[in-house]
């Protein structure tokens, strides 16, 4: 017969709730920490409930008494668990409240379309993957101790030196390497820049229309942003002056404005420096897709005439692909204690295998070769562009095809209902981006910003095919409704 004492203390040594132990967390001990923590915090463990013995419950789970008493060990030094001295152990009398997993909040995340006519798609060029590949590779593989600490908030010196060089010889900017960050793209620079110069509430006029994430970056950081007309010559300086003389910074986009394609003229590249010297203002001159340029000698960069006053911005992101992360700025010595500052104290910068294994392909002249070999390509895929909307929108849409970049915009006849250009889109189903969004006020037509890069031609043609006849229908149907109302 059973002894009722043995009975009883083989009770006590078996916890009721079945336990699972995860075996993907690593070590006997750590799972049934994991486990038996669980349950305590979710409350399946009463406060004050005897756990079984060591041995007890080693039996029960199939593990080792020592990962038992490893895991009690744990238990008591989170304070969920209590030693009593000849009695055991208990949970804890005290415990918090159970937590329930709240579910997050449903979050309007848009990941940038990849369709034709999206902006910032790249094509993809395998055999420079493949350079890149085995730079990266080397360079992890020969890091010295130096290679694997914080380093420098600028970056790389290497990668500065040679985006030093670069802008020499393509832009007309000569800056020495110690004016060189180094940053995750042209909206990381714009916001350090923003961070280390301008107070919120400082007025800083801005392109309209104009660069829509530059806009937002602005905005969030407490900007007033003012908005200033773009004609055939670029920023109307004299606009901007009128609106508000004494505003602390200006924002373009001088050698190819987005999205209008126009390139700055040498008179108003001029009144907007001679401005920003009379203001004490500064310039964020965004060089978004200068390497681009299909026809004719590059254009100097406004930095490269105006240095003392110009925040230059880069990107790796047209060049190669988007998803590098690598962009850079070149800021006028007298600020770059500043901007620097403001970057120690953010983060430090992308990681530096990535661009020393960048620099080395720049020094050995693969990057230069990459572009000589996109640019007929884009090119190509801009007059697809052009010519198959000439002959499916018959007239109803006016082109700009720019000598350079790697988008074009098509604007819809003055007078177009509003609502139009979004009807149009949805009837072709196309993904670009509409001009009204880049616009801050809604004045003049609307229109469709066309990217071009990154996409087979078929595909190209066959969405300005739809475009072209998509434009035609809606704006006949829309005549014929206005004919019939009147």
């Amino acid at each position: 017969m059973p002894n009722p004492a043995t009975t009883s203390r083989r009770r006590d040594d078996v916890l009721a709730l079945p336990i699972r132990l995860d075996r993907a967390i690593r070590g006997q001990s750590q799972q049934v920490h994991s486990a038996l923590r669980s349950a305590i915090v979710d409350g399946l463990l009463a406060p004050g409930l005897r756990l079984p013995s060591t041995r007890g419950l080693a039996e029960q789970l199939g593990v080792r008494r020592n990962a038992i008493v490893a895991a009690y060990e744990a238990l008591l030094s989170d304070g969920l668990v209590e030693a009593r001295h000849g009695a055991g152990t208990f949970v804890a009398a005290q415990l918090p409240a159970p937590q329930t997993a709240a579910p997050v909040a449903e979050l309007d995340i848009r990941i940038p379309s990849r369709g034709a006519f999206a902006l910032g798609v790249t094509l993809v060029d395998p055999v420079l993957l493949k350079r890149l590949a085995a730079a990266s590779r080397r360079r992890i593989a020969t890091a010295a101790p130096d290679d694997l600490g914080y380093g420098d908030p600028r970056g790389s010196l290497h990668l500065r030196t040679q985006v030093a060089h670069y802008l020499a010889a393509n832009r007309g900017v000569r800056c020495d390497p110690s004016c060189i960050l180094i940053v995750s793209g042209t909206q990381h620079g714009l916001r350090l820049c923003i961070d280390a110069l301008l107070k919120p509430g400082d007025a800083v006029w801005f392109e309209d229309p104009g660069y829509v994430a530059s806009r937002h970056t602005l905005s969030i950081t407490g900007a007033k942003l003012v908005p200033v007309p773009v004609d055939d010559e670029g920023l109307v300086v004299s606009a901007g002056e009128k609106a508000e003389a004494r505003a602390k910074a200006v924002y373009v986009t001088p050698s190819h404005q987005f999205p209008t394609g126009v390139a700055m003229s040498m008179a108003r590249r001029i009144a907007l420096l001679d401005w920003a010297r009379k203001a004490d203002a500064y310039i964020f001159e965004d060089d978004y897709d200068s390497e681009y340029r299909f026809a004719g000698p590059p254009l100097t960069a406004l930095a490269g005439i105006g240095a003392e006053r110009v925040i230059y911005l880069g990107t790796f992101g047209k060049t190669l692909f988007a998803g590098l992360r690598l962009g850079y700025l070149v800021v006028p010595p007298a600020l770059v204690a500043r901007v620097v500052a403001a970057r120690a104290a953010q983060d430090r910068f992308p990681p530096v295998f990535m661009q020393d294994a960048l620099a080395d392909l720049m020094a050995d002249g693969v990057i230069a070769a990459h572009m000589r070999r996109m640019r007929p390509r884009y090119r190509q895929a801009r007059d697809v562009v052009a010519e198959a909307l000439v002959k499916h929108a018959k007239g109803t849409l006016h082109l700009s095809a720019p000598a350079q970049g790697l988008h074009l915009l098509a604007t819809l006849p003055p007078g177009t209902p509003k609502g139009a250009a979004k009807l149009i889109r949805e009837r072709a189903g196309i993904e670009c981006r509409l001009l009204s969004d880049a616009r801050i006020l809604q004045r003049g037509p609307d229109g469709f910003i066309l990217g071009y890069s990154g996409f087979a031609a078929k595909d190209l043609a066959d969405a300005a095919r739809r475009l072209g006849r998509a434009t035609q229908e809606v704006l006949q149907e829309l005549s014929s409704s206005r004919r019939q109302k009147s």
